[in-house]
């Protein structure tokens, strides 16, 4: 574990990891769908991957920052990162979701374009959203930067600052919205179990409910 990060290092970091974002994405707009059209999808998802495991690599050799992946695993933590999956589709998906897009129409217009291009390559969108996504972001926003503020500035402060910047870095502000109150979800069960697999279990599980409720009809329609 991280025996502790200033919040310039952890923002710088994050902004690193939001370049690494920006640079697979415009390889994927300007390369991967004019070059290689029929195989952009399976070309941008390998894209994905090789640059967030270059990025791990790159996050471990920071000073003193070790990620023990068995740490704090326990059937106890497996169940309740499983239980707050399901809790937290009921409580974003079916209830508050729906107040915020009647509040942001614009932002739940571009959400649903997302969705519709998800829908294309499905088996494609499910690793990408669903298992690599959740092992990226938990371990940076959990292991690294939710654990390295904790030894500096408390336990309150870093579930804070770490749930807004991983809100912050899902841009739409329906998404924002409920990846706040999503964040502050995970950074507890991180708190609670000190295992970043059980943050990755609870978001990956949400993300896969979300994504078969959500992305199934679109797909069944096409």
């Amino acid at each position: 574990m991280d025996s502790g990060i200033s919040i310039g290092e952890g923002v710088l970091w994050v902004l690193a990891w939001f370049g690494v974002m920006l640079f697979y994405t415009l390889l994927d707009v300007a390369v991967w769908r004019k070059a290689a059209s029929r195989h952009a999808r399976l070309l941008n998802l390998i894209s994905v991957a090789l640059c967030m495991g270059g990025f791990l690599l790159l996050l471990k050799t920071k000073d003193h920052f070790q990620l023990d992946m068995a740490y704090g695993i326990t059937p106890q933590g497996i169940i309740l990162a499983a239980g707050c999956a399901a809790a937290l589709y009921f409580l974003l998906d079916r209830f508050l979701d729906p107040i915020f897009e009647g509040m942001l129409p614009g932002s739940e217009e571009r959400y649903q374009e997302t969705l519709r291009h998800l829908s294309k390559a499905p088996v494609i969108s499910f690793i990408q959203v669903c298992i690599l996504a959740p092992f990226m972001e938990e371990i940076l926003m959990r292991g690294f930067l939710l654990g390295g503020l904790s030894a500096n500035y408390g336990k309150v402060t870093a579930l804070v600052l770490s749930s807004a910047v991983f809100a912050l870095l899902h841009f739409n502000m329906v998404q924002t919205l409920s990846t706040l109150i999503c964040g502050v979800v995970l950074g507890l069960i991180y708190l609670r179990t000190g295992s970043v697999v059980c943050c990755i279990t609870a978001h990956a599980g949400y993300n896969m409910i979300s994504y078969f409720t959500m992305i199934s009809p679109i797909v069944k329609k096409s």
